[in-house]
């Protein structure tokens, strides 16, 4: 059975769904208030600069792949992928650095020449470890959408090796079982922060993300990340995907059909696919309380996201991804995360896409992308007040590393209540964070039992937070709107 399906947003969780739906025989309209696709993923252009808005990182190839094919297309013919060597750069706070190889032999013999044989050789029963965790862990529990916590007892095979495998103890503990050099040891276990926790407390199951940048690899797109939404909408209209940009949803009723408001008029559709952040879907356009995994749920810690353009040389040592380790990890968790502060002494990440994608500055210059992250809307902090802080505070920082000379010739700045603005719930882009009470089965729902004809999709549902979790989602939310369609 095929029926109309309206997807709103062209976010990558939207695009993604669409491609599944059209893929299955469906009549798929895309209602994006934007004039181009990505949402999150987007896309500034300042100045002859090039910038990417949202997420730099690209790991499962496959995965995006997988979207193409849903909709009949090739990857390929749309989007050219660079894999990025290093994936990493990671900057110590001592002033030591590590280029971090996805080819396994070659950063044994890195990690081997910076802390030691025993350490090159704890490496390897790392990859092994991860490896085996992700070979559980996606097939049976991230891919899948776990409507009630029964559902987890349906593989329970999977959850014992989960557990052989120490998935439900602490992240950092595990990975110190691994490694001895403290460098290692916050290298390999930072990831947890991608799912909004400190890696002190948060599940082991959570080092399938360093499988995915560490043993996977990293790509970059030809003209920046935004261009592979560009691209997919681009296999979606030639799929038979209808677009319309510059239509903003004011409201939508659900029911069968269901109606999605827009200022040009009203659509009916079977059901209707709702892309926006949970937090704000519910209030502004479904007009109805969100349930309590919204209302209640615990908010991933926010950014800000500086977009830097400057010319003049770089570090010879500076890759396309830098991580900064700064030298407070248990302390700045503490503050970040229970005090609700800005870090006094903050890791960072730096993208330089330059260093990959030269067109994306004038001649000689280049694009810095510096994260930092900091609390969400819901601590106490005065943004009119810090924000300024912090963007000195990070400018001096960059000049110390080499990032920059003088002052910027661009410089855009992304904070919490920017975010906010963007529609993004408590300011943040991550969503809920993915301690075990809001992951799985306890996450929030593709449907609501209220909300006829509705199902959503994102990094705020199943399964989660980053650019490859939200594509998936964009299939699970293909599969509930079948069974609403059936149903």
């Amino acid at each position: 059975m095929s029926g109309h399906v309206v997807v709103v947003g062209a976010g990558l969780g939207g695009l993604a769904a669409a491609a599944h739906l059209v893929g299955r025989g469906h009549r798929v309209t895309v209602v994006e208030r934007g004039d181009v696709p990505g949402g999150r993923a987007g896309e500034l252009r300042l100045d002859g600069y090039r910038f990417d808005t949202g997420p730099s990182v690209l790991t499962m190839r496959d995965l995006l792949a997988d979207v193409f094919a849903a909709a009949g297309a090739r990857l390929e013919d749309h989007v050219t992928l660079r894999r990025v060597e290093p994936a990493y750069r990671a900057r110590f706070w001592d002033g030591s650095d590590l280029a971090v190889h996805t080819d396994r032999d070659q950063m044994t013999e890195a990690i081997r020449a910076a802390a030691g044989a025993r350490d090159a050789e704890g490496f390897g029963r790392f990859v092994d470890w991860v490896t085996e965790l992700y070979r559980v862990e996606f097939p049976n529990f991230i891919a899948r959408d776990f409507r009630t916590p029964a559902d987890l007892l349906r593989t329970p095979g999977a959850l014992v090796d989960l557990v052989r495998l120490g998935g439900f103890g602490k992240l950092q503990g595990r990975v110190d079982d691994f490694f001895t050099d403290e460098r290692l040891r916050r290298l390999f276990s930072f990831q947890a922060m991608y799912a909004g926790l400190s890696p002190l407390r948060a599940l082991a199951l959570f080092a399938v993300i360093a499988y995915m940048d560490t043993v996977e690899g990293v790509w970059f797109p030809e003209g920046g990340m935004h261009a592979a939404a560009t691209g997919l909408a681009e296999a979606l209209i030639a799929a038979g995907v209808e677009f319309r940009y510059g239509t903003t949803v004011e409201a939508v009723r659900p029911g069968r059909p269901v109606e999605v408001v827009t200022a040009d008029g009203v659509l009916h559709a079977d059901v209707a696919v709702l892309n926006p952040d949970l937090a704000r879907a519910y209030p502004d356009l479904l007009g109805v309380k969100p349930p309590l995994p919204v209302r209640i749920g615990r908010s991933s810690p926010s950014c800000i996201v500086w977009l830097i353009g400057t010319s003049g040389p770089l570090p010879d040592v500076v890759a396309h991804h830098n991580i900064h380790f700064a030298e407070s990890w248990a302390p700045a968790f503490e503050e970040l995360l229970d005090r609700g502060t800005p870090m006094s002494d903050p890791s960072r990440f730096v993208t330089v896409a330059t260093r990959t994608d030269p067109t994306a500055a004038p001649d000689g210059g280049h694009t810095l992308y510096v994260l930092e992250p900091v609390p969400h809307l819901g601590h106490d902090v005065d943004w009119q007040r810090a924000t300024p802080e912090l963007t000195e505070r990070m400018l001096t920082w960059a000049r110390d590393e080499g990032y920059l000379q003088g002052e910027p010739e661009v410089l855009h700045v992304t904070d919490p209540p920017a975010w906010r603005a963007a529609g993004m719930g408590r300011g943040t882009p991550f969503a809920f964070d993915h301690r075990f009470t809001q992951s799985g089965p306890f996450r929030p729902a593709l449907t609501d039992r209220r909300l006829p004809g509705v199902v959503f999709v994102g990094s705020g549902t199943r399964p989660g937070v980053g650019v490859p979790m939200v594509l998936v989602s964009g299939r699970l939310a293909a599969d509930a709107v079948d069974r609403v369609h059936r149903g």
